[in-house]
Order: structure tokens, then C-alpha cells, then sequence
């Protein structure tokens, strides 16, 4: 886990589970962990896209990286940058040891915004029953970077309770980021250990568990985690919590007023 994030084992439901972004559920085959499900397709991609770079969508953006005072947001001029991606996320019946459940499934498309000053965002874009809204605003770029470094070469997902970036390749689980090399070494496990790695870690905090009951976390449900704030922006924390219950329409105008960030420290990748 990063030092600038505290984040319970058990994710917080992100909007998109309120705005009915949930990925299909896989088919279950007869024993191990199914084929990964596809990503968005290309059609769905460009209107997430069209969405992340609609005038709406951009005033926000002039406006968050204007956040600190030293740029103006009529100077921001943002602009997305690079190929929108679709971001996969761990799934809870792997986590579960479910027979077929994949390691990993769609979550949401991100897509990477600059600013005229060089700042970096990434807008998180989830398909809901009005069409494709963003619901999040992030600093950095993590989501389509490392789904570039891979070079094509097996599937980037994310375990978002560590915020650990992997590629699947050939049967194996390969670190992207220091977290993730923290997680499983310098050279990766094998589907079944890394099944057993996040079985250990969350297999009691699933939805229904004693932890769950607990109330102390929802339970790990497989959406990610909502961004953690900085103490100087902590009312964003307290929106990202509340629009998880809100409905679609007020859920997305929440985010897209009020841009909700994430802290998050320098990374290098490595494949």
C-alpha cells in the first residue's frame, strides 16, 4: 500500500456500482479461473471517450488542475491525451476461489487528460443506464500507463486495496508497480499462488462475511476503492463515500462538480 494512502482492506464501493456499471459475470468453468472477459468494445470505448472530452467533462478538468492557485482555468486548456483504456480490477469470486472465476474483469474506461502546464489526470468513465458518465477525476495517469508498458502482452489489472498494478502473461501474475513486486516478488506467481495470496488477505472480508456484518468496510465487493483525499481536500472523501449511494443522475453531477482527487507518489515501471 502506498505510504500516501490508508485504505481498509475491504474496498468502498465506487459510483460505479450505484450507477449500475457492474462488469458481466463470467461463466464458470469446471475448475481454475476462466479466461479473463474482454474489454469494452470499440464502439463502447469512443462514447466512454466522447464522454471524458464532452465541454462538460472539460470545464471540470479546467478547474481541477486549477485547484492549487497557480494556474487560472481559463489557462488549463485540457485535453485528452494518448488511446482511452478499459482498467480490470480483481474480482471477488477470485478472491472467493469460485471454480472459474476470473482473475480479473472490466471496471471502467480510463482515459488521460493534460493540462496546458503539463499536469496529468485520469477520468474514470462508467457505462450506466443514461449512457457513459464520468464518475471520477484522479491525479496521474496509472491507468492507461500501464496498460501501455504491457505492449499488448496479456491483460493490466489492478488489486485496488494495495493499489498494485499487474499483467497477466502466460499463466502467470507479473508485478507492474512497487507494490505490486512487494506482493509477489520481482518475478511474479502463478495464477493459483496469487489466488491463494488474495484468499488469505480478503477471503473473510467478502460481502455476507462476519466482517462484512461487522460493518467494518461493506465488505470486498471487487469495485475499486474510491480515491483517498489529502487532509487539505478531505470533503472530497466524504463525497466519494456519499454518491456510492446516490442515484445515477445526481452520483455523476456530484463527481464531475466537484472533481475528486487521489494522492498518489511518483512510480516507475517495470515489465
Amino acid at each position: 500500500m502506498t505510504s500516501t494512502r490508508t485504505r481498509t482492506a475491504a474496498a468502498a464501493l465506487l459510483a460505479a456500482t450505484a450507477l449500475g456499471a457492474l462488469a458481466p459475470a463470467a461463466a464458470h468453468a469446471a475448475s481454475g479461473p476462466a479466461a479473463l472477459p474482454a474489454p469494452f468494445t470499440t464502439a463502447a470505448t469512443a462514447q466512454a471517450r466522447e464522454a471524458a472530452s464532452s465541454p462538460a467533462t472539460l470545464h471540470t478538468l479546467s478547474r481541477f488542475f486549477a485547484r492549487s492557485g497557480a494556474l487560472k482555468a481559463d489557462a488549463a486548456r485540457p485535453r485528452l491525451a494518448g488511446p482511452s483504456v478499459t482498467v480490470y480490477s480483481l474480482t471477488p469470486g477470485f478472491v472467493a476461489g469460485t471454480p472459474g472465476a476470473p482473475v480479473a474483469a472490466p471496471r471502467f474506461v480510463a482515459s488521460k487528460a493534460v493540462s496546458a502546464d503539463g499536469q496529468v489526470a485520469s477520468l474514470w468513465t462508467v457505462r450506466t443506464t443514461q449512457g457513459w458518465k464520468v464518475v471520477n477525476i484522479a491525479t496521474g495517469g496509472d491507468e492507461t500507463d500501464y496498460v501501455g508498458k504491457a505492449h499488448g502482452r496479456g491483460t493490466v489489472f489492478q488489486e485496488p486495496q494495495i493499489d498494485a498494478w499487474y499483467v497477466v502473461r502466460d499463466g502467470r501474475v507479473l508485478p507492474l508497480d512497487p507494490d505490486a513486486r512487494r506482493a509477489v516478488g520481482e518475478g511474479g506467481v502463478s495464477l493459483a499462488a496469487y489466488q491463494r495470496l488474495v484468499h488469505k488477505k480478503y477471503g473473510d472480508k467478502l460481502p455476507g462475511s462476519a466482517y462484512d456484518r461487522a460493518g467494518k468496510g461493506g465488505g470486498y465487493d471487487g469495485t475499486p476503492a474510491p480515491p483517498s483525499a489529502s487532509s487539505a481536500h478531505a470533503a472530497t472523501a466524504t463525497t466519494s463515500t456519499a454518491f456510492a449511494a446516490a442515484g445515477a443522475a445526481t452520483a455523476a453531477a456530484a463527481v464531475l462538480a466537484i472533481g475528486l482527487r487521489r494522492t498518489r507518489r511518483a512510480r516507475r515501471v517495470a515489465v
